[in-house]
């Protein structure tokens, strides 16, 4: 594509004659952050991270007007499905908790999401009480970890 781009004369010659200072340069100025304590998962389905997207102004598909996402931190792999409301989040998990289940062999270990009412529920002046969703995880030995509100 470079190529293509000097040829039609909308980039100038590169020269890549000192590369490697140019690459040992980039390198030096790169930080690597690691936070204490954290880890990664080892095996498949031992974190799916999980999230809602949306509403959207413009519906898409059939009224869809949000995304949800499950991803597996060891593997990356992520399903996307659309939804019309929230509050089906809890099914639309049950379809992947099965499905993915079933390919695998395995059971999913622990859930990351926000704190989000759809996934944990409201905080009240008396108590807290735990979703639908949460207490489906409950029910089904599943781990809830919970990240920030609002935050990737």
């Amino acid at each position: 594509m470079m190529e293509r781009l000097i040829k039609d004369e909308i980039l100038t010659s590169l020269d890549f004659s000192d590369f490697t200072s140019y690459v040992e340069c980039i390198k030096g100025k790169y930080t690597k952050v690691k936070k204490k304590g954290a880890s990664r998962a080892t095996e498949l389905l031992e974190c799916i991270h999980s999230d809602i997207w949306g509403p959207y102004s413009i519906p898409t598909i059939n009224g869809h007007k949000y995304f949800l996402s499950f991803i597996d931190e060891f593997s990356r792999y992520s399903y996307v499905y659309l939804i019309r409301e929230k509050s089906e989040a809890l099914d639309v998990f049950k379809i992947y908790k099965a499905e993915v289940g079933n390919q695998l062999n395995r059971r999913i270990k622990s859930v990351r999401f926000d704190k989000g009412g759809e996934y944990y529920g409201r905080f009240t002046e008396s108590s807290q009480h735990l979703s639908v969703f949460a207490l489906f995880l409950r029910e089904h030995g599943i781990i809830a970890n919970n990240t920030m509100p609002r935050t990737p």
